[in-house]
């Protein structure tokens, strides 16, 4: 039998969200990341400079607030997803 204490916290971890999520396409020059749960945007000249830059991002949007008045649990993770377009469209 769970404690009241044990009780919050399940509760807590149940209501946050635990993952930040970020759809990322690619420009002529650079890729872009949207945050669909959170207002950032950043962008970079590479995918590892990118991921850099989400962190970084993150942190920052982050700093000093209470993650759990915005809805999220304590550790979020970041998740992405990278957008490709077809270059010579679908053969039927």
């Amino acid at each position: 039998m769970n404690t009241i204490a044990e009780n919050a916290l399940l509760c807590y971890n149940v209501n946050m969200k635990n993952i930040i999520h970020f759809h990322i396409s690619k420009g002529k020059k650079y890729y872009t990341a949207e945050g669909a749960d959170v207002a950032i945007v950043t962008q970079g000249k590479t995918l590892d400079e990118l991921a850099k830059n989400i962190r970084e991002a993150v942190e920052l949007y982050f700093e000093g607030e209470d993650m759990a008045s915005l809805g999220f649990g304590r550790t979020p993770s970041i998740l992405t997803n990278f957008e490709l377009s077809l270059s010579h469209g679908v053969k039927a």
